[in-house]
């Protein structure tokens, strides 16, 4: 399963935020008696700022507070302050509550979908996001749901989901795809350089000395590879065998080191260069990737094509879903909003304010408009680690 499924699955929370409990001293918005305080959009702010793609350009969004980057990104996190207040709000009205069991129940259904707990952790540990964090965010997601159900009980219709199907064919569309088994020995040089250093044994070593480890690490590794590789060679029917037996790829390990279909973009390039430069049932020499060194055998080879509508429907039918249940919520925090008394205790925050503050920069400054729309940047976000 693609990285970004795993997180387009917290779908509808992500207009709102985790809560947590401050010191009201510092209030700056009372929403219907309820405080919002400087130290929780500080907190909600910093997290918003460095997870921005501005961030990842390198620029210092909390550098000036009156310019246009920094506007916006206040105007955001207070509105979802104010939208949070008002959920948690009504979600305690309607008694909304969450057992330790649904939220395992949806992480099961999420690891499941991603194949195996060892890859759902990569992807979370490559992506930069805890287990607890994302078990925290999953939580509010479970509760959500719970929600929108008890506003509406929505239903995707076989009509609905085909009709979608018919106006979006180009979606369903795939290119060349392969069918590949691998046998992975793990050698990553910055994990393998990692350990090193935290070895108490290796405490005071040299620069050139950590690496001149990680080199002959790395070649212990390479020779493992390589005498696999001639076993392979020898004899190729016992290559599903030997991968059981061999590769540090714990999950395809178990299914002989198949890895089923995929596309080209799915694969780090290293290892997509070769098996798609190879014909079915033939054996690569040693592939290097950033996840160590590989032996991939080629099973079959599909040419580009369309997904049947039988194959997508159920992915069909689960984004429609969401897609109303997110209206379902919009709709309902645009009529809490209407009814909620709001107290700007602190002007600044006010979303006037800072909406008069972002015209202004965009007159004395016609650059931020620019700035504030990421695709006129060449530089993007980095994107989510490919399958290994």
């Amino acid at each position: 399963m693609n990285s970004k499924k795993l997180f387009a699955t917290v779908a509808i929370s992500t207009i709102l935020l985790t809560g947590c409990t401050f010191n009201q001293k510092d209030t700056i918005v009372k929403v219907n008696g309820k405080s919002i305080t400087q130290t929780q959009f500080d907190k909600v702010f910093d997290k918003a700022a460095s997870n921005s793609m501005f961030a990842q350009m390198g620029i210092d969004v909390k550098k000036d507070k009156n310019s246009f980057l920094y506007l916006m990104i206040k105007d955001k996190v207070v509105n979802e302050l104010i939208v949070k207040t008002l959920i948690d709000e009504e979600m305690t009205k309607r008694n909304i509550k969450v057992r330790r069991e649904d939220t395992d129940a949806e992480l099961k259904a999420i690891i499941d979908k991603v194949g195996s707990k060892e890859k759902f952790n990569e992807i979370l540990k490559q992506n930069g996001i805890s287990s607890a964090q994302f078990r925290k965010d999953l939580n509010e997601e479970v509760k959500m749901k719970k929600l929108v159900k008890t506003l509406s009980n929505v239903q995707i219709s076989d009509a609905q989901a085909k009709k979608f199907y018919n106006q979006n064919l180009s979606k369903f569309k795939y290119p060349d795809k392969v069918r590949a088994s691998h046998i992975l020995i793990s050698a990553n040089p910055e994990e393998i350089k990692e350990k090193i250093a935290l070895d108490p044994e290796n405490k005071g070593l040299s620069k050139e000395e950590i690496q001149a480890k990680v080199n002959e690490e790395l070649a212990v590794k390479l020779e493992k590879a390589n005498k696999i590789l001639a076993e392979v060679k020898k004899d190729p029917k016992s290559f599903d065998k030997i991968a059981r037996e061999n590769s540090e790829d714990a999950t395809s390990a178990k299914q002989g080191g198949d890895l089923g279909f995929f596309t080209r973009q799915e694969m780090v390039e290293p290892f997509a260069k070769a098996a798609f430069a190879q014909k079915p049932n033939t054996i690569s020499g040693i592939v290097k990737s950033p996840y160590g060194y590989h032996i991939i055998l080629v099973k079959d080879r599909m040419k580009a094509g369309q997904e049947p509508y039988g194959k997508v429907k159920g992915e069909i039918v689960a984004y429609l879903e969401n897609q109303a249940n997110v209206k379902v919520l919009e709709n309902l925090i645009e009529s809490l909003k209407k009814q909620a008394k709001i107290e700007y205790v602190n002007p600044e925050y006010n979303p006037s304010s800072i909406q008069n503050a972002l015209k202004k920069q965009a007159k004395s400054n016609p650059a931020a408009n620019e700035e504030m729309n990421p695709s006129a940047h060449s530089a993007t976000p980095a994107p989510l680690p490919a399958k290994k």
